[in-house]
């Protein structure tokens, strides 16, 4: 759990890879999609990352930090374009508008605790609850995430309809996505799972899709990621969840998980038949591209519009730390689906399909079948891949003997109940009716030796 109300550094996270080629997409043109918090996030991330474009990105989130009240943003952005490129003039600090900003902020965080005060002293609930958001949303601007998210935990006492329930849930939502605590995220929307009302309309619920995939993505759960990004409805408006991702987003966050998680029949009946999600999947042609040759078979054309668009995905703020994991289990299964009509397969055809530049094919395979990812063996000598094929007769005599093994050992414990039972020696009742043998038999090493020699053999006996 994040303890610091200082903005998440996406940059520093750990693995993260330098990016030396230029993205497909205009840095301008892919900022106007976004609104909040968000903008920042992904401006610094690109300045930290991206070779090409890091000192206009750098340039950028100084901008964008200095058009909201948070000042821990502000020298975030400041120091980078300080250490990148000392001349220029965002490298000089701004100390006027810090100390006009902290000033303005600490008046109106005054006021607003004030004001929640007297709400608090006339006992009227619903002014009590906006004051607590509206205390809240302050915070949240000024980057004071710990203070803002107590803020919005307060009102839950306060709601009086399940719209209120709503609004609180997304506040909170938001603050933990914004501290990168994930399992707060999922906690969140737990509690109010399967809550909404008609004004809401789709809205409401496709946020909460939208965070949950990018809450189990953020954590690996992959899988989970992809369930609920493809029940996501494209008809809400994006406006609802701009502040994190949008269309576009969805639809690589969807695709992507989808092809890491899913066979072939899946990913035709569940993502490109998928109505709703075929919506998103319009704004990322080459995604839905690359689903189609998968489930048709063409593994490498695939992969070749993946690797088209990593250094973008490595650009993004939930997918850079998953994209190295995504590709090589999408690149496993490509592999996989590959070899299953063929006994056997030289292993020239599949460097021709799927090699890369600087690794060998043979390795990768080898690990493959390590992992138990491929069940196959590699002929070195006539350079091979040989498909292990199950023999169904072995197979059965195998389970055969397994269950005439469990069979054995189930009858030869109900035996040795039944004859501990006849021998007396199971207690029954209380101790004073039992026809056991008294309790001080067992302190007596020479009866407890005689109780065992008449338990072998009435065992014997029943056998």
């Amino acid at each position: 759990m994040a303890s610091s109300d200082a903005p998440v550094d996406a940059s520093t996270q750990p693995a993260t890879l330098l990016v030396e080629e230029i993205p497909k997409f205009d840095l301008d043109l892919y900022l106007q999609n976004y609104t909040g918090r968000t903008r920042f996030d992904r401006l610094l991330l690109i300045g930290k990352t991206c070779l090409p474009l890091r000192l206009d990105a750098l340039k950028g989130a100084v901008a964008e930090a200095k058009s909201g009240r948070d000042v821990s943003q502000y020298k975030l952005a400041w120091d980078s374009v300080r250490k990148l490129a000392p001349n220029e003039p965002e490298a000089i600090r701004d100390e006027a508008w810090i100390a006009a900003t902290e000033k303005s902020n600490k008046v109106e965080t005054q006021r607003l605790e004030s004001q929640l005060k007297g709400y608090k002293n006339n006992l009227i609930k619903e002014s009590i609850r906006m004051g607590n958001e509206d205390l809240g949303r302050h915070l949240e601007a000024i980057g004071k995430l710990n203070e803002a998210s107590d803020a919005y935990g307060r009102m839950r006492q306060d709601v009086s309809s399940t719209r209120q329930i709503l609004e609180c849930s997304v506040h909170l939502v938001n603050v933990s996505l914004y501290r990168r605590d994930w399992n707060m995220v999922l906690s969140n929307l737990g509690k109010i799972s399967g809550m909404g009302t008609a004004e809401d309309g789709q809205g409401v619920p496709t946020f909460f899709r939208v965070m949950s995939g990018i809450a189990h993505l953020s954590l690996g759960n992959y899988a989970e990621s992809a369930k609920s990004l493809l029940a996501a409805n494209n008809s809400a408006s994006p406006t609802h969840y701009s502040h994190v991702a949008t269309p576009n987003d969805v639809a690589v966050y969807g695709g992507l998980t989808a092809l890491a998680t899913m066979d072939r029949t899946e990913l035709h009946r569940l993502v490109l038949e998928n109505q709703t999600f075929r919506a998103f999947l319009e704004h990322e042609p080459h995604i839905r591209k690359a689903l189609s040759l998968f489930v048709g078979g063409r593994y490498s054309s695939c992969l070749s519009i993946l690797e088209s668009y990593r250094p973008d995905y490595l650009l993004d703020i939930y997918l850079h730390e998953h994209v190295k994991e995504l590709y090589s289990r999408i690149r496993t299964k490509c592999i996989v689906q590959y070899c299953v009509p063929f006994s056997r397969i030289t292993l020239d055809s599949l460097e021709a399909s799927f090699g890369l530049s600087g690794g060998s094919i043979e390795d990768e395979l080898i690990t493959m079948i390590r992992k138990d990812h491929l069940n196959a063996r590699i002929d070195a000598r006539n350079q091979l891949l040989l498909a292990v094929q199950p023999d169904p007769r072995a197979e059965m005599q195998e389970n055969a003997l397994k269950m005439a093994k469990k069979f054995e050992s189930e009858a030869t414990e109900h035996l040795r109940r039944a004859s501990i039972m006849s021998a007396g020696l199971v207690v029954v009742g209380s101790r004073s009716e039992h026809s056991g043998p008294p309790e001080e038999w067992f302190d007596d090493p020479r009866q407890m030796a005689v109780m065992e020699e008449t338990m072998a053999v009435k065992i014997k006996e029943a056998q």
